[in-house]
């Protein structure tokens, strides 16, 4: 008997959509990640992009957990002397709430090449309209 090897040409790439409200951060980040990267499917071969389009509307009605809206701390650098900027949580979701996600997604993807390609997969709406109505997607479970 064989391990089973996908190959690129029998890869096949779904449609899926998320509605994000009320739904805690790191979970729904997991759920993303995986169909991101394929590895739900029962063909995931680690070297094969097999992964799944999704698409996150209401990105900003997600939850997280105690205090951490005032806790959770951002930080991004400008490259300059003294360019360190930090917000908190909440201040990111007032800018730009579908930041969090993203975020959340990509720490859990695999460092490789393949990341950046992952999250060219990834569309993420701050409300409950979406443009990718005519790919049909299916609801995530």
């Amino acid at each position: 008997m064989r391990t089973y090897q996908q190959t690129t040409a029998e890869a096949t790439h779904d449609w899926y959509i998320v509605d994000a409200a009320g739904q805690r951060l790191g979970t729904l980040a997991v759920k993303i990640a995986r169909t991101l990267s394929g590895r739900k499917k029962p063909t995931w071969t680690p070297h094969i992009d097999a992964g799944d389009f999704v698409v996150v509307i209401n990105a900003d009605k997600i939850e997280l957990g105690g205090d951490k809206w005032n806790q959770k701390v951002y930080h991004r650098h400008s490259g300059f002397p003294g360019g360190l900027h930090t917000e908190t949580a909440s201040q990111v979701r007032a800018k730009y709430p579908e930041r969090l996600i993203e975020r959340a997604v990509r720490g859990m993807l695999a460092t490789n090449r393949m990341r950046n390609v992952q999250l060219g997969r990834l569309s993420v709406y701050v409300g409950d309209t979406h443009p990718h109505a005519a790919q049909k997607p299916a609801a995530l479970a």
